[in-house]
């Protein structure tokens, strides 16, 4: 048995495996044993002869500040190496979300969603918008949503105004990807108690997103249930009606192989994935929302209450001028569970993963996660928020349209035979 084995053999006993993962998700950063014991549940006893003997392995490097001892991960040992790819890495399930049930669910209650459907409906269970065939030329599409652990942010940094916002363009681009431009909205807030201030702020992002976007606040509801909320949290769900020609929606069915992808760039996680990404960065790293990791470039607030963004202005002046023969709206599920929902039985989708760039919050949820890159491609958009199916001969004029607006347009793929997967190359 070599050296390495006998110590990873040492290395994964109990009293090791929390102080490991701790330094694995904080690489660069030096600690004092204060600080670590604030940070993760240990006892001071034991943490002292952890970390005298973590040192003694090579996996810690100690230094002397002042009065203090600081250590930090010894990032050039191999074993340190091998712990990095054998630690556990945290998942969307470990947060509480699990997309294998949810999807059980869905398939589950088909029949009898479709018990209720007379010969007005065009749609099936599982697209981004449902069908309504309005009259002989005009389809209603509809959808309805939430805004999810997004929310947490608003209750843990008193700030409510973005996360209406969020809500009502993440609506929009559901029934967009059906080519659907947006006619009314109304909301849902279900909350523990009523503090009117919270209500105006909540309300006044719905009214800026809806004005953006050319949507009507028709109405809501508030909900006061004390006892099934806790007194300062709240819910908020949504429901939007839009509409389109009936020759004019969009539903892939001209989709073939060799018709290319392009990706519109998101501005950060937008609406999904938060129980992970609290979960790694609030909760497993102790990062605070005050804090400027390294190559974000602002606070973590900041950057996780960035507002979704809306693709109905620049989709719309496409779908004016070119045949589009697909789209997809990546929400929850990522590329890899979003594009198939708009692929034929007989197509799949390649997808160059370096075609396009990764939003450093994304690496920074992975690192500090240890998230192998197949939960990452299936929880989060992964820095594309919005898809296009075109004909190849199109690309460039499309490009070009899509340059003058504030996100990155690119060629990520293309499409394929297959049996609908999405097939990301490195």
């Amino acid at each position: 048995m070599s050296k390495s084995e006998i110590n990873i053999n040492f290395l994964f006993k109990n009293k090791y495996t929390k102080l490991i993962e701790f330094f694995i998700s904080n690489p660069s950063n030096e600690f004092y044993v204060n600080e670590i014991l604030n940070k993760i549940e240990i006892s001071p006893q034991v943490l002292c002869n952890s970390l005298k003997e973590l040192e003694d392995a090579r996996v810690l490097l100690s230094s002397k500040k002042a009065n203090s001892i600081y250590y930090r991960l010894n990032s050039k040992n191999k074993v340190v190496e091998i712990l990095k790819k054998v630690i556990r890495p945290i998942t969307y399930k470990d947060a509480g979300v699990n997309i294998d049930s949810a999807n059980t669910a869905v398939n589950r209650i088909k029949k009898y969603v479709k018990q209720t459907y007379n010969s007005n409906v065009l749609s099936d269970v599982g697209s981004f918008g449902g069908l309504y065939q309005l009259d002989q030329d005009n389809v209603l599409v509809s959808s309805t949503d939430g805004v999810g652990t997004k929310l947490k942010l608003a209750f843990l940094t008193d700030k409510h105004d973005t996360i209406g916002q969020d809500l009502v363009n993440h609506c929009v681009n559901d029934i967009l990807v059906q080519g659907a431009k947006p006619l009314f909205f109304l909301d849902y807030i279900g909350c523990g108690r009523v503090f009117p201030d919270v209500i105006e702020e909540i309300v006044k992002g719905l009214s800026i997103a809806c004005k953006e976007n050319n949507c009507s606040l028709v109405g809501g509801e508030i909900a006061e249930m004390p006892g099934l909320y806790k007194e300062k949290e709240y819910d908020l769900a949504s429901f939007i009606v839009g509409i389109v020609k009936r020759k004019k929606i969009i539903d892939g069915s001209s989709v073939k192989s060799g018709d290319l992808v392009i990706g519109l760039s998101s501005n950060g996680l937008h609406t999904n994935g938060y129980s992970l990404a609290i979960k790694v960065l609030l909760e497993h790293s102790k990062l605070k929302l005050e804090d400027k990791p390294k190559g974000l470039g602002c606070t973590l607030k900041d950057e996780l209450m960035k507002v979704h963004t809306s693709y109905l202005k620049p989709v719309s002046e496409i779908l004016d001028n070119f045949e589009i023969k697909a789209m997809a709206h990546i929400t929850g599920s990522g590329l890899v569970g979003n594009i198939p929902r708009i692929l034929q039985n007989d197509l799949s989708v390649e997808l160059d993963k370096k075609s396009w760039k990764i939003d450093p919050i994304f690496s920074l949820i992975q690192k500090l996660g240890n998230i192998t890159d197949e939960e990452m491609y299936r929880v989060f958009n992964m820095g594309i928020g919005f898809v296009i199916i075109i004909d190849k001969n199109d690309a460039d004029k499309i490009l070009k349209l899509l340059a003058k607006y504030p996100f990155t347009s690119k060629i990520i793929g293309k499409v394929i035979h297959g049996n609908r997967k999405v097939i990301l190359n490195d």
